[in-house]
């Protein structure tokens, strides 16, 4: 299968060490911002082709999807530019930082008929997988989560440490992953939904602390916390509460409440959520099926988004 990824920054690079160990997968062209650097990702990677023109990436002799991992503001336009070309798309959270273009994804699929996917990690993360089956075999409920997000951030850097020339957003991206965790691993509808943040910062245009509560139609309920302000430990951790013990998630790594950790790895075939996310899409065109965290499945994700948006411009 031959594919086109779009953005050649940390995250790019994490999706292509990732399809380096999916068999019968080729990146045909990489698409980025600057040429001189895209071309030196390309080099890396062996990718032949490199440009800064996703039209052009597309109309690389068969092609049948694209990745896209570009700015925030840039998802929803290029997702339904690759749909429109009749390619399969993936594109990185956020979908949209708007709800009008998340449901334009939603409807130009449906119409298209192809495989659109959205970068949740989260639910393929080992972590959170391994609790998920234990919730659908109904050896877990969930009764409360806690999470904390947290970032140190003064200028626009990527996790690479260079600089970004977009804004990040912890509503858009950062609580959209979750807002739909929740959801997903809860086995329920978010029915209630609420939200504070803190100062505006003068330059980076966006609150710098927020903090949201959820209500699943469950019956459980979700703390989530979030700053660029905080100066360590970085990242996300998320905290189950369930009616049969405690666990501990950071990222592919999961811990029972008296910090003991479990043994994650027998869960799926690799440890590294962003290379079972990757699995997934390419799974899904190949058998021809919608996959997990399908443009379809997580648009309930940013109608809360939105709601919350609305109430902290309602706030002031």
């Amino acid at each position: 299968m031959k594919l086109v990824l779009a953005g050649a920054g940390a995250f790019g690079v994490k999706h292509l060490e990732a399809l380096q160990k999916i068999d019968d997968v080729e990146v045909a062209a990489l698409v980025g911002g600057k040429l001189d650097a895209t071309k030196e990702v390309a080099a890396r990677f062996g990718i032949a082709h490199a440009t800064t023109d996703l039209v052009d990436a597309l109309s690389q002799p068969g092609v049948e999807a694209a990745i896209l991992c570009t700015p925030t503001q840039m998802h929803a336009a290029q997702a339904m530019q690759c749909l429109t070309a009749g390619k399969h798309v993936m594109v990185e959270i956020p979908l949209a930082d708007r709800l009008d273009d998340a449901e334009a994804v939603a409807r130009l699929q449906q119409e298209a008929g192809l495989v659109a996917m959205v970068g949740h990690t989260r639910r393929f993360n080992p972590s959170h997988q391994y609790l998920h089956k234990k919730i659908v075999a109904g050896e877990l409920a969930i009764q409360q989560m806690d999470v904390q997000t947290y970032f140190f951030r003064r200028t626009n850097i990527n996790a690479l440490g260079q600089p970004r020339s977009w804004t990040d957003h912890l509503l858009w991206h950062h609580a959209a992953h979750t807002v739909d965790l929740f959801a997903y691993q809860s086995g329920g509808q978010i029915v209630a939904a609420n939200a504070l943040q803190g100062p505006i910062h003068p330059t980076l245009g966006i609150a710098m602390d927020m903090s949201i509560q959820l209500k699943s139609s469950t019956g459980a309920i979700c703390t989530l916390s979030l700053s660029f302000n905080n100066e360590g430990p970085l990242g996300t951790f998320f905290r189950y509460i369930c009616d049969n013990g405690t666990y501990i998630a950071r990222y592919d790594d999961l811990f029972n409440g008296k910090e003991e950790k479990i043994d994650v790895s027998k869960v799926d075939v690799s440890m590294n959520g962003i290379e079972l996310q990757d699995r997934e899409f390419i799974a899904a065109i190949r058998e021809g099926r919608e996959p997990n965290a399908s443009v379809a499945k997580v648009l309930p994700c940013y109608r809360v988004l939105h709601q919350l948006e609305q109430q902290l411009k309602a706030a002031g």
